[in-house]
């Protein structure tokens, strides 16, 4: 019995191969994409889970109120924070700084620039990360202890044992030794927290200096709880420690009318939850992913395959009518309607374990790819988990029970007699069919506008003036090995007077993100008589206005033939200025760190990060004590690949043994925006996959609908009817229900963009033609789908139609 009902399955499938190709291909592709999204939403869902006690774990933030009210968290902590609460609360286990540095190691005269983060012993017991070799006991005791990572040390040992062994490391401008401790394994792709290599955070240069200060912060800190405490409970005990060693500043923000935050005070401290750290966009400085953007892959995937459902149902009830004398026949036998029922359903199960199998081969042979688009970290060993192989065996059934399940029901229910009297009719298009082509374009046009609109914002953010000249402009990153200042003087010396050159200058910040992969900011806030000042504090050095295009507004600029310009002065922004109070304030005093500074200059405002955040006032200075990080230099336009060889070929004769990784100003800028253009490809792939399939669908519809009105047309012909009216006739049923999910689909693609678009300081509005755009682009491709059915029913003989009436 059961070889017979698979005989006829085939014989079925093969009749109407036409309509099994189309099935086959909408959910094969569909199964493809969906395993890809899913895969990918797990592996983001999963980060810092593998943590043995990551329910302990909790990252420091700050939470304070803004003037206008509204909340502003920040995870940037001093330095004595982390000793002072692991001395004041029993219940703190463990506590670590974690600061995200690179710098050169040095061995046998060969030099690698590698992830060193400096941390505190704890750090070893906090977390998951075991040690190959060494006691995490005593392995950062000492201030020159080193823990490496596993790759790092194949790749600086080889095959040599490299516990004991010596290390230099270019730390605060000049190269220390450290004594190798520990070997410890890679942190998983799925970690927050990375590194190549541990030292203790007492390393850090500003430590001796800040060690003891409450008002300056530059890193990250992580606490452990003891099993059972209440972090909630905790949380509320830490109010008093914040009333106690932030009193002066709490005092000064009262006096200021601050108003309280969400929890009804100046300044608290909040325990973010280390399974939550990767989620936290608001204080992780753009290293955090929202879940909005995971949960979007999910949707995109579920929709894909909604569509690719709704398609195989729709057929299946469309070509009932053909199978009704197989079933009457079937019934007058003896079959009863749940052997029927199963027969149809096996036939559904065929089809779509095949475009399963066929679905996960393609999701293979893209892996790469997708990969590459999506800096997604994906390998079969991640499909190949049981908890994957059931969550997929699982939506396998449920997709072909609801996508087979109710056509099986719907065809077994013919009444035998009736269907051999040849009086069985199958009834009009009604609700259900109507409604699952309505969700179709709903879906299709909701993903258009999604598309365009993040489209829009990029290129808005991309091309929005940053009150700098992007432009021409490359940056080069001088690394841990060199001096910048000397870098940046025997640059200037060799570029002199090369015709391509424009001008030469340093910075201690980059614009964008370079090709470096450093990111740095430092930040003051101070009085300014009765006012409260934030700034950011900007290392430039002389020729930076002329290379970056930034205008002089009043005052002067920095230059060689004022000394003090390297100690004591400073240039301001405009808003800085206007944070100020002042319209006037070159000549006028400001101390952010206990020292004057007199401003000699006010600049135009312009975006030195990216524009996710307003842009802070920018106070810029040129104290030689801090390091110049990236020399700049502004080429003329004519040759830019010429220029980058010219500046290339100077690198290489002040730095022969440190590789070039110069870049663009405007690559880099576009880079700051990488997680949205892969939002965008994401959208944009799915917006074409679920027109393509909605129309395979709508096509296939259309045509065994006007194969079941055949002799209809044929008679409309025969009484006079034009072949326009015809086609008119047969389209509108079809272009009605297109626009009915445009209507739908419209208020719900503005409401999730204004969502998004909530994420963004500067942004763009959401105009109505982005609506009626993608309204008409629906409704042109439905009607091309349509209309070529349409036309050829319309011309056809209708001799050949009533031939047999």
């Amino acid at each position: 019995m059961f070889r017979n009902y698979l005989k006829v399955a085939l014989r079925t499938l093969w009749k109407h191969r036409s309509h099994t190709l189309i099935n086959i291909v909408g959910l094969s592709v569909a199964f493809g994409t969906c395993v890809l999204l899913f895969l990918t939403a797990a592996f983001e869902l999963s980060y810092d889970r593998f943590h043995a006690n990551a329910d302990q774990i909790f990252r420091l933030n700050f939470l304070a109120a803004e003037r206008d009210g509204t909340s502003s968290r920040s995870g940037t902590m001093p330095y004595i924070i982390s000793p002072t609460l692991k001395a004041e609360f029993p219940e703190i286990e463990g506590t670590t700084r974690y600061f995200d540095r690179s710098t050169s190691i040095r061995r046998a005269e060969q030099t690698y620039t590698q992830n060193v983060r400096l941390v505190d012993a704890d750090f070893l017991h906090m977390f998951s990360f075991p040690l190959l070799k060494g006691n995490p006991k005593t392995a950062l005791n000492s201030l020159s202890d080193i823990v490496i990572g596993e790759k790092m040390a194949t790749s600086v040992f080889g095959k040599e044992e490299p516990v004991g062994k010596p290390l230099e490391l270019r730390m605060n401008g000049v190269w220390q030794t450290f004594t190798v401790t520990a070997v410890i394994s890679e942190a998983p792709h799925n970690s927050t927290l990375t590194y190549d290599a541990l030292v203790r955070s007492e390393n850090s240069g500003e430590y001796a200096l800040n060690k003891s200060r409450w008002d300056f912060g530059n890193h990250d800190v992580y606490v452990k709880l003891k099993a059972g405490t209440d972090p909630k409970t905790l949380q509320r005990r830490t109010q008093a420690f914040m009333e106690k060693y932030f009193a002066q500043e709490i005092k000064q923000q009262k006096e200021q009318g601050y108003p309280n935050n969400e929890l009804g005070f100046q300044r608290s401290l909040l325990l973010i939850p280390m399974r939550e750290v990767h989620y936290d966009t608001e204080s992780m400085n753009g290293q955090a992913i929202s879940r909005a953007y995971i949960y979007t892959l999910m949707l995109v995937g579920l929709f894909i395959l909604a569509i690719a459902c709704i398609n195989f149902i729709n057929l299946t009830i469309a070509q009932s009518l053909s199978r009704a004398r197989e079933v009457g026949v079937r019934k007058s036998l003896g079959a009863q309607r749940g052997q029927l029922f199963g027969q149809i359903w096996g036939e559904t199960l065929l089809l779509c374990m095949a475009a399963l199998f066929i679905g996960l081969g393609l999701a293979y042979a893209v892996l790469p790819t997708f990969n590459r688009l999506f800096q997604s970290h994906l390998t079969l060993d991640n499909f190949l988990t049981p908890g994957t192989l059931l969550v997929t065996a699982l939506g396998f059934l449920l997709i072909s029970l609801v996508a087979g399940g109710y056509p099986s029901w719907f065809v077994t229910r013919f009444n035998a007699v009736e269907v051999l009297k040849g009086s069985v009719k199958v009834s009009r298009p009604g609700l259900l069919r109507n409604a699952l082509i309505v969700t179709q374009f709903t879906i299709a046009c909701l993903l258009i506008v999604c598309t365009m609109v993040i489209h829009q914002q990029i290129t808005y953010l991309q091309q929005k003036p940053m009150g700098l000249d992007k432009d021409q402009v490359i940056s080069v990153p001088v690394g841990n090995e060199l001096n910048g200042t000397t870098v940046l003087r025997a640059m200037r010396d060799r570029l002199a007077n090369q015709p391509t050159i424009a001008a030469v200058s340093g910075s201690g910040v980059n614009v964008g993100a370079g090709l470096d992969g450093n990111s740095s900011r430092m930040m003051f806030g101070f009085q300014y008589g009765k006012r409260d000042v934030t700034c950011d504090w900007l290392r430039i050095d002389t020729d930076y206005l002329r290379t970056m295009g930034v205008k002089l507004i009043q005052g002067r600029d920095f230059s060689p033939q004022y000394s003090t310009d390297s100690s004591s002065s400073v240039l301001i922004t405009q808003s800085m200025a206007k944070a100020l109070g002042e319209t006037n304030p070159v000549g006028k005093y400001i101390k952010p760190d206990n020292k004057a500074y007199q401003i000699v200059g006010v600049v135009s405002d312009f975006n030195l990060y990216s524009l996710h955040q307003e842009a802070r006032p920018i106070t810029l200075q040129m104290q030689s004590n801090a390091p110049i990080q990236y020399v700049l230099v502004r080429v003329n336009p004519q040759n830019l690949v010429g220029a980058m060889e010219t500046v290339k070929a100077a690198w290489k004769t002040i730095a022969p043994k440190q590789e070039f990784i110069g870049s663009f100003l405007d690559e880099n800028t576009e880079r700051w925006y990488r997680k949205e253009q892969r939002l965008a490809t994401i959208f944009t792939s799915a917006a074409v996959i679920a027109i393509l399939l909605s129309c395979m669908g709508l096509f296939s519809i259309a045509l065994i609908s006007i194969q079941q009105r055949t002799k209809e047309i044929g008679v409309r012909k025969v009484l006079g009817a034009s072949v326009p009216s015809i086609i008119s006739l047969l389209s509108k049923d079809f272009l009605k229900l297109v626009l009915i999910g445009i209507v739908i689909a419209s208020p719900i693609a503005w409401w999730a963009m204004n969502k998004w678009l909530q994420d963004f300081a500067y942004k763009i509005d959401v105009e109505w033609w982005v609506f009626v755009l993608a309204g008409m682009l629906a409704v042109g491709i439905a009607l091309v789908t349509v209309s070529l059915q349409s036309i050829r029913a319309a011309l056809m003989n209708p001799v050949k139609s009533l031939r047999s009436e």
